[in-house]
């Protein structure tokens, strides 16, 4: 029989961390331990609840959690996307700790840029580039936008896009009469790709922003919430995206994920995973997930970094490169 325990942590991070939504000085999260009172086995995982974005983000999150975690029942998992994250994460953890892994692997990652001031975004770029990364992702429509044109003119003026490859995310700050024009002045400086240039819930509209755009066109915010494989594939099959992004903590876990890239597969749309600013247990419980399917492309689990009270982990960065190390201990929770 398993039991849980589940208490709150709050992430700070080092600097402040800006989307077009909001800025966030910390960040908060749950952590679950389940226990097997059996042999005593053990499992530790993350509940990542993103205030603002997840689909759970509701007045009795904390109450209906805890009641959860005082009545654990493996068969009766909430159907909350943290949540599930959190279940499958522990269940991940605890497999590994009773088979540990004994190779290496790791994952070419992308530099996440925060939005900032036009002179504290040159300077992340640049620390980036002098790290060694050929992929990065910047968060724009946080400033001036001719701002934003003119760090991207900066990068192609020392990068051709043949050496480093550009995503942006808009967090859907583009509203459905801007975005064509805004795309198109993108496109001049060889743009991969851009995530939800306009906010999420508008289908029709991204279809026509899909179809006509310059640059390809990931989903990201409009995955949250839809937990219907029928609806799901309406809003692949309406909006025909070139790219999904995939938080497996804010679409639903990680068999849910699963049913995403089935989804996306079949229609020969591409995809890659991206943490949801989780700690370091949630964004190892990523790297093991994404094993099974071998990728390729830069994913985005860069997150790791970003905080002064992170847990230990057997991932690290070298370069471009996130790796695991089986050498090293599993994620530990902190002291409450």
């Amino acid at each position: 029989m398993l039991k849980a325990h589940i208490f709150p942590y709050r992430l700070q991070f080092k600097e402040a961390a800006t989307t077009s939504r909001s800025t966030m000085l910390d960040k908060e999260t749950w952590f679950i331990k389940l226990t097997d009172e059996t042999d005593g086995s053990r499992g530790i995982g993350e509940i990542p609840i993103f205030r603002g974005l997840s689909a759970e983000d509701t007045p009795d999150f904390t109450s209906a959690l805890l009641k959860f975690g005082e009545n654990f029942d493996l068969d009766n998992i909430p159907e909350m996307s943290s949540v599930k994250f959190g279940v499958e994460s522990a269940l991940s953890d605890m497999s590994l700790r009773q088979k540990q892994i004994t190779a290496p692997f790791s994952y070419r990652i992308n530099g996440l840029i925060w939005m900032g001031s036009k002179e504290e975004m040159y300077r992340r770029i640049c620390e980036k580039l002098d790290n060694g990364f050929k992929c990065l992702k910047l968060k724009i429509g946080g400033i001036d936008f001719e701002n934003e044109l003119d760090l991207l003119r900066f990068i192609r003026s020392k990068f051709s896009a043949d050496t480093l490859e550009l995503r942006l995310d808009a967090n859907g700050s583009f509203s459905p009469e801007n975005a064509l024009e805004r795309l198109s002045r993108l496109s001049k400086f060889e743009i991969h790709s851009i995530e939800q240039p306009i906010k999420q819930k508008q289908l029709e509209a991204m279809a026509r922003i899909v179809e006509k755009s310059p640059i390809a066109i990931a989903l990201d915010e409009e995955l949250i919430g839809t937990w219907d494989d029928t609806q799901r594939a309406e809003v692949l099959d309406t909006v025909k995206p070139h790219y999904i992004i995939l938080k497996p903590a804010l679409c639903g876990g990680f068999e849910s994920a699963d049913r995403w890239i089935k989804l996306a597969t079949d229609r020969k749309i591409g995809w890659w995973a991206t943490s949801a600013l989780e700690s370091n247990v949630g964004l190892t419980a990523i790297a093991l997930w994404l094993r099974k399917y071998n990728v390729t492309m830069p994913q985005g689990l860069g997150t790791g970094a970003l905080y002064t009270n992170n847990v230990d982990s057997p991932l690290y960065l070298d370069g471009e490169n996130l790796i695991f190390d089986p050498s090293k201990p599993l994620p530990e929770l902190p002291a409450q």
